[in-house]
């Protein structure tokens, strides 16, 4: 265990830090697969822009690849494109 105020203050802050990534982590997850079990179109857009922001943020947070949040984005917006052409 740590000896220091601030380590242990540290410890704290990252445990606080590492619950937050989880939670977002864990919703964006959630809003990825209610946007790959959607059928309407105008309902896809939105929960896509949703689902773009979202990544972006993971990643510009370092809790995904920024690599990662673009194949994520890019499959996603082919799979709201196909949306339209079978409904």
């Amino acid at each position: 265990m740590a000896n220091h105020k601030s380590a242990l203050k540290r410890i704290r802050a990252n445990e606080t830090k590492r619950l937050r990534n989880r939670y977002q982590h864990k919703t964006t997850r959630s809003y990825i697969k209610k946007l790959r079990d959607t059928t309407d179109k105008a309902v896809a857009v939105e929960v896509y822009k949703t689902v773009s922001s979202m990544l972006d943020r993971l990643a510009k947070k370092n809790i995904i690849h920024k690599k990662k949040a673009s194949n994520q984005k890019s499959k996603l917006a082919r799979l709201v494109n196909s949306i339209s052409v079978a409904a």
